[in-house]
């Protein structure tokens, strides 16, 4: 008994305007990149670009009598400019945000250089670990911690008394160089991954082809490993100028000194004048900005 064979029933496509628009849309690639990349770019320009175009008209509004008056002026940005104590905090800021910039890239670049090229695959782990566990504490833990250690009769009072050096311990408690000695601690982590990445992008035929040409290890280094590292160096430095620059917290609990961060704080909670501090801050994008076009130049967002 022979079967005879059943007929295959074709498959039906759904039809309709729904079917259509998806058909067309699987189509357009653009448009589904466009469709994958529009909620989240619309909630960043609300959210991030949104608050920075509200602080900038805010800025030139001002207060009278308690009360903000929604109106354009520069009176802020002449508060700034006519009292010479803005403009001392101002410099005060970025002097010190200097320095700790200079001074993280003058540790972190020798510990970056063994990680990436000297130490083993099992001590680079336990060296990545150990640079990231601080990151792992909390901000405030940290500083308070600090505090604790260079205080007056605190461990390093303790340390430096322990070896006929204690007249060196007035220098620390509440100072500058406290505080500078910690934001020098927070921001470490954040230059050496940067440069601990771009030496290892360095190839090792480059650095062995600069020792068969006669080159010793000055040399190397400034004309070969230098310019290479450049730009993750100044990656690195993006992240430590930037978040010293507007850090207020440090500032207030180990130093007595104003900065940009503190004046910004008080101004909009003390004081209740939200333009004044808006104008502040304003000063301080402006300053992030200029060193961002100087990092620029050298290729850190590459590096990023």
């Amino acid at each position: 008994m022979t079967t005879s064979p059943v007929a295959a029933t074709p498959t039906r496509l759904p039809s309709g305007p729904r079917a259509r628009f998806f058909a067309w849309i699987h189509h357009h690639r653009r448009l589904q990149l466009a469709g994958l990349l529009l909620p989240p770019l619309g909630a960043f320009s609300i959210v991030y670009l949104g608050s920075l175009a509200v602080l900038l008209v805010s800025a030139f509004w001002h207060v009278e009598n308690g009360e903000i008056v929604k109106e354009f002026g520069l009176q802020n940005f002449e508060r700034i400019l006519d009292k010479p104590v803005y403009q001392v905090i101002i410099l005060r800021t970025v002097v010190v945000a200097a320095i700790v910039t200079i001074c993280d890239a003058l540790i972190a670049f020798p510990i970056a250089y063994y990680m990436a090229r000297v130490a083993s695959p099992r001590r680079r782990a336990f060296l990545t670990i150990a640079v990231l566990l601080p990151l792992w504490a909390s901000y405030l833990v940290r500083v308070y911690a600090w505090r604790v250690i260079l205080s007056e009769n605190g461990i390093l009072d303790w340390a430096l008394n322990l070896v006929g050096l204690g007249g060196l311990s007035d220098l620390f408690g509440i100072s500058d160089l406290s505080m500078t000695i910690v934001f020098i601690y927070l921001w470490l982590p954040y230059m050496i991954l940067p440069l601990y990445a771009g030496l290892e992008r360095i190839p090792s035929s480059v650095l062995e082809a600069s020792a068969d040409l006669g080159a010793g290890g000055r040399m190397t280094f400034r004309r070969i490993v230098l310019p290479l590292v450049r730009p993750a160096l100044f990656a690195g430095s993006i992240f430590t100028f930037s978040l010293t620059l507007g850090d207020y917290i440090t500032p207030e609990l180990v130093s007595n000194t104003q900065f940009i961060g503190n004046t910004i704080a008080a101004s909009q909670g003390v004081a209740g004048d939200t333009p004044f501090a808006a104008a502040l801050a304003m000063v301080t994008i402006s300053i992030m900005a200029i060193y961002l076009l100087i990092a620029r130049r050298f290729g850190a967002f590459e590096a990023l």
